[in-house]
């Protein structure tokens, strides 16, 4: 099975750097709306047969545009939404408080996944959900699948469940918004990671993923550097 996991298209909270986790979240910006109608083009060499996105605003909106000249439905799915922030939500994830947020989620990939972020969830919680929705698919037939999600969900899902993977590299590797994971394999024979925001894996085959998806659209459109570090703001998660 070959599975796709795209971040979201970018947002107002992200322009802000701020823990945007509950629902429904916050809504797309301008240049969010544009990379999500980028998304069919740039994944038109890939034989999707099932997308699938968290309830949040973002992850629908990002979605829908795929879908729709797949024509497929967008199976909705709680299992996808982002790492719960908790007592840290809407903190600027450049805070020292804020912070605690992206250390967490290391932690939960260098294996202390009963540690629970303040006021929410434990990260084998947070992997629970995320395997029950990746199992749904594969278990439905689907050759390809697309699963919209969220920065931080995404990278420490892929960084435990990838075995060519680890946790220095999900805790260095940043995800810009409708940046795409590509991977292959099964819930029961394991994953390897086969492309990162159209990156080689190294030791994988070709790169796949050309064009928008993975990287901002334009230069105009770029980032400066992340305040909040790995997975701070439009860089990696929420």
């Amino acid at each position: 099975m070959r599975l796709l996991l795209v971040r979201h298209a970018q947002t107002v909270a992200n322009v802000d750097f701020l823990l945007d986790t509950a629902y429904p979240g916050a809504e797309l910006t301008e240049l969010g709306e544009r990379q999500a109608a980028a998304l069919p083009e740039a994944l038109a060499g890939e034989d999707v047969t099932a997308v699938y996105a968290s309830p949040l605003t973002r992850t629908r909106r990002t979605a829908a545009p795929l879908a729709a000249a797949r024509g497929l439905e967008v199976r909705v799915r709680d299992g996808l939404r982002e790492v719960t922030a908790g007592d840290l939500e809407m903190l600027p994830g450049g805070s020292p408080r804020g912070q605690t947020f992206m250390r967490t989620v290391v932690a939960w990939m260098e294996g202390a996944t009963r540690l629970r972020m303040p006021g929410g969830e434990t990260g084998e919680e947070v992997l629970a959900r995320y395997d029950a929705v990746v199992a749904e698919a594969a278990d439905g037939g689907a050759g390809t699948a697309v699963l919209v999600s969220h920065g931080a969900a995404v990278r420490l899902w892929t960084a435990v469940r990838a075995g060519n993977l680890d946790a220095p590299f999900g805790a260095s590797q940043g995800l810009e918004n409708t940046g795409v994971v590509v991977l292959e394999g099964s819930p029961s024979d394991g994953w390897t990671a086969l492309s990162w925001a159209g990156a080689l894996v190294e030791g994988t085959g070709p790169v796949v993923e050309e064009g928008p998806a993975g990287r901002p659209l334009g230069e105009a459109d770029r980032h400066g550097p992340d305040p909040a570090g790995p997975g701070g703001g439009p860089g990696g998660a929420v």
